[in-house]
C-alpha cells in the first residue's frame, strides 16, 4: 500500500470513529468522505436513504453480515462486510482486478459502513446454520 493510501485510510477510519461516536453524520463528515470516496460515497448514501442495508446476526454467535440492496432495477442483494468483502461486480472488478480506488470499497461496503456507524439499518436475526449456508452460496 502506498504512503498516499496508507494516510487515506487512516483519515477515513478517523471519520468513521467520529460518525459513530456521534451517531450521525455532519456534512463535514460526509464531504470528507465524499472526496475520499467519491461517486461511491454519493451513491452509498442513496442506498442507506432507501433503506437498503440489513444486518443479519447469527444466533448464538453473535457473528454477522450486512445484505445491500443494488442500484440496478433487479434490486439484488450482496453480502457484504464493510471493510473487507463485497460480492458485487465492482468489487471484483475495481478493487480486486484492477485495484483501483485509493480507499478499498465499493458503494455497497460504503452503504454498510454508514448504516452501522448511524444505526440505519434492519436487523435480522437467524440460526448460526442460517448464516453458514449463506456464505457457503458465495
Amino acid at each position: 500500500m502506498s504512503v498516499a493510501a496508507g494516510v487515506a485510510l487512516a483519515v477515513a477510519d478517523a471519520v468513521w470513529a467520529q460518525i459513530k461516536a456521534a451517531g450521525h453524520a455532519t456534512d463535514e463528515h460526509l464531504s470528507i468522505l465524499d472526496h475520499l470516496f467519491g461517486k461511491n460515497m454519493l451513491r452509498a448514501c442513496k442506498i442507506l436513504d432507501e433503506g437498503g442495508v440489513r444486518r443479519v446476526t447469527g444466533a448464538p454467535s453473535g457473528r454477522s453480515l450486512f445484505l445491500v440492496m443494488g442500484e440496478s432495477k433487479r434490486k439484488e442483494e450482496y453480502i457484504c462486510f464493510p471493510e473487507h468483502l463485497c460480492t458485487c461486480y465492482s468489487f471484483f472488478y475495481d478493487i480486486v482486478g484492477r485495484g483501483e480506488q485509493l480507499c478499498v470499497s465499493c458503494k455497497h461496503q460504503l452503504a454498510a459502513r454508514l448504516a452501522e456507524a448511524v444505526g440505519k439499518h434492519q436487523e435480522m436475526e437467524v440460526t448460526d446454520e442460517e448464516l453458514a449456508h449463506m456464505l457457503a452460496n458465495l
